[in-house]
Formats: C-alpha cells, sequence, structure tokens
C-alpha cells in the first residue's frame, strides 16, 4: 500500500457517501496518512459507528447532498471544526431501483438523479471557493461505467453517471489554472452495500460485462481515489478514469 503522508498529513478532506462502501474505505486511508476527515452521509447512526472507529480526526457530519440548505450547513460545520478542505470526494449515491423506463416513476427518476448528479454539483459548488482562497486542491467524483455505456433496466442511474462525467470534464477546464484538479473514476460493479438496491439478475448482468469475471473491491477504487487526491497526480484533470475489470477501455 503507498504511503500518502506527505501528502495528506493535516489536510482536510471531505468524503461523501462515507457511511459506507467506497467512501468508507477511503475515508480509512486517509486517516491511516495523517488527514482530518469530514465523514459527510445522510445515515447519522452509521456516521457515528464509523467515527467512533476512525478516532479524533474524522468528524460525523449529517447530510443530504441533494439539499442546498443542508450541504452548506454540512461544509460551514466542517470549516469551523477542521477548517478548509483540500480535498473533495463525492461518493454519495444511489443505485435506484431496477426498471424499465417505461416502468420507471417520475419521483424514483428524479431521487437518482437529485442524489448522484445534483448532489456532486451542490458539494462541488459548495466546497470550490475554499480551495480556490487556497490555490489548491483535489476533487474526485465517482461516476460508473454505466455513464458510458447505459445498462437496461437502470435508465435513471446510467443518465446520472453519465452527467456525473461531464460535469467533471466541464469543472476540471474551468479550474484548470487555478491549481485544483478534477477528475472522476468509472468502476464497474462495486461489491458494497448498495448492490443491495439491486436485482441478482442486474448483477449477474454486470459481472458478465466484465472480463476479469469478478465484482471490483471499495479497496480497489479507494487506491485510485488517494492517487488522484495526491500530489503526484498533478498533469491530469477533467477525466475519467476506468476502473472496470476490462469492460471499458476509452
Amino acid at each position: 500500500m503507498i504511503n500518502y503522508s506527505e501528502d495528506f498529513n493535516n489536510k482536510v478532506v471531505i468524503i461523501t457517501g462515507a457511511g459506507s462502501g467506497i467512501g468508507k474505505e477511503t475515508a480509512q486511508r486517509m486517516i491511516d496518512n495523517g488527514a482530518k476527515v469530514a465523514l459527510w452521509d445522510y445515515n447519522q447512526n452509521t456516521l457515528e459507528e464509523i467515527q467512533a472507529k476512525l478516532g479524533s480526526n474524522a468528524i460525523a457530519v449529517n447530510v443530504d447532498v441533494s439539499d442546498e440548505q443542508s450541504v452548506k450547513k454540512a461544509a460551514d460545520k466542517v470549516r469551523e471544526k477542521l477548517g478548509s478542505a483540500s480535498i473533495l470526494v463525492n461518493c454519495a449515491g444511489v443505485a435506484g431501483i431496477n426498471a424499465t423506463i417505461e416502468n420507471t416513476e417520475p419521483d424514483e427518476w428524479r431521487r437518482v438523479i437529485n442524489i448522484n448528479l445534483t448532489g456532486t454539483f451542490l458539494c462541488c459548488r459548495e466546497i470550490i471557493s475554499d480551495m480556490v482562497k487556497n490555490k489548491y486542491g483535489r476533487i474526485v467524483n465517482i461516476a460508473s461505467v454505466a455513464g458510458k455505456e447505459g445498462n437496461p433496466n437502470a435508465a435513471h442511474y446510467s443518465a446520472s453517471k453519465s452527467g456525473v462525467i461531464t460535469f467533471t470534464r466541464s469543472l476540471g477546464k474551468e479550474l484548470a489554472e487555478t491549481g485544483i484538479l478534477v477528475n472522476c473514476i468509472t468502476p464497474a460493479v462495486i461489491e458494497t452495500e448498495m448492490l443491495s438496491q439491486v436485482s441478482d439478475e442486474h448483477k449477474a448482468y454486470m459481472v458478465s460485462k466484465i472480463p476479469m469475471g469478478r465484482m471490483g473491491q471499495p479497496s480497489e477504487v479507494a487506491s485510485l481515489i488517494c492517487w488522484l487526491s495526491s500530489k503526484e497526480c498533478s498533469y491530469s484533470t477533467a477525466a475519467a478514469f476506468d476502473l472496470s475489470g476490462g469492460r471499458s477501455t476509452y
């Protein structure tokens, strides 16, 4: 495992969706390398359990990333308790209910788009000003290979993640000369708690598309997040990094 202590020591990091899966794994790695981590999640009870395990360098912040005022309140708490964030990792997301477009309810469509895409926008929008003042920042957004290829019976999820990819490209170009780098990761299916929202049939479909023949692990995503959040990543911005076991190669 790569040591990032020179990069992360005393850096303030915000991780959305930190209550489980990729976000939880990334928080542990950042803490292990000396970062001060704000754990953002909708589930307060889960957050408090994780914060207790991670220790005094982590704070738990209950937030609804799809709500502008909730995001602003959470950001102000981070500024008060830890200081200005240097790193933002947007992991918060939902898979949504598997259904054909014809059978997808508009409320379910809006829920998935609001959390996955609008939530990423709101968090970036709120934190960017702190990074601009400090002339340094790293933003990593979690998209999906579904945002490149589209998955049947998951149009809402696929559309939201496609939006995250193009949002990342736009923001990265806007900030390219500020010292802030913005990238996203497009994983194939990762073995996390979010899969509880997905049917067994859909899981089998997703794995069947992966040449390596298995799901990815949160630790594998966290490894790439850490590199993209470090100073070692110095000439990549507005980019999408595949992590798909060979499924997507463009």
